[in-house]
């Protein structure tokens, strides 16, 4: 099915990531506003704030790489893909063991750093699907030859 000159594939993948786009982005405006806060202070940024940026920021260049027509057919994307699930899964871990039994009582740093931990599990949950949906169409799509030669193509 073709939309536009586009299958509908393809057309889902970039619906797909421009979804992890716009979560990375968010991840890194709620989680810079500490290192900002941290750099006025003339305090070094902690760890972990750093990783959740880093993290964001390779999550979006990735996002708008795969925006690109005909990346995708590249066998390191499924891999690539399942690296960046691993590292939102440690991240939400990190911040979900710091801030999903913290009680804000009013403070709206803590409530924002809570509904963070929520955006960055939606977020490896949106990279989980993207390692399977390419997981899936390097599987179907690879080159598939025969078994004892090479040659034929089956």
């Amino acid at each position: 099915m073709s939309i536009g000159g586009f299958t509908l594939s393809y057309l889902l993948f970039t619906l797909l990531h421009f979804s992890q786009f716009v979560l990375a982005i968010t991840v890194c405006a709620l989680y810079g506003v500490e290192l900002d806060r941290a750099r006025k202070a003339n305090v070094d940024g902690d760890s972990k704030w750093i990783y959740a940026e880093v993290v964001g920021g390779l999550s979006a260049l990735t996002a708008i790489l795969y925006c690109i027509p005909y990346i995708l057919r590249f066998a390191a994307v499924w891999v690539w893909n399942l690296i960046l699930f691993i590292l939102w899964i440690v991240l939400f871990g990190i911040f979900g063991k710091m801030y999903i039994n913290e009680n804000p009582e009013g403070n709206h740093d803590i409530q924002r750093m809570r509904n963070a931990v929520w955006v960055v599990l939606a977020n490896a949950i949106l990279w989980l699907v993207s390692f399977l949906a390419n997981f899936g169409y390097w599987w179907t799509h690879r080159d598939r030859r025969s078994r004892f030669t090479s040659r034929a193509k089956v």
